[in-house]
């Protein structure tokens, strides 16, 4: 798939968006007070690196790119919630 130039700089200036949220995420990890604010952290890595991760499919044209975001996407739901669930009851599995 051919992308028009207008397409092809807002799908650049995008990545550029998205690697520095991941990268200033990647500093607040290592600065967070609390095990709380580490995992909001992480959850918003994941949503951070699905978006660069469908912006190169964009870019590409690659289908299985999608589906990597996809599984990355349930990846981050599970483990967001399990952290959570932790957090509240102390285990995970009941």
């Amino acid at each position: 798939m051919i992308l028009s130039p207008v397409l092809t700089l807002a799908a650049t200036f995008a990545l550029g968006c998205f690697s520095l949220a991941l990268l200033l995420n990647l500093i607040r990890l290592f600065t967070a007070p609390t095990l709380t604010d580490r995992i909001l952290v992480v959850d918003t890595m994941t949503v951070n690196t699905i978006a660069l991760v469908v912006l190169l499919a964009l870019r590409t044209g690659s289908a299985l790119s999608v589906e990597i975001a996809l599984l990355f996407a349930l990846t981050g739901f599970v483990s967001t919630v399990a952290y959570c669930k932790y957090l509240l009851r102390g285990s995970i599995i009941e």
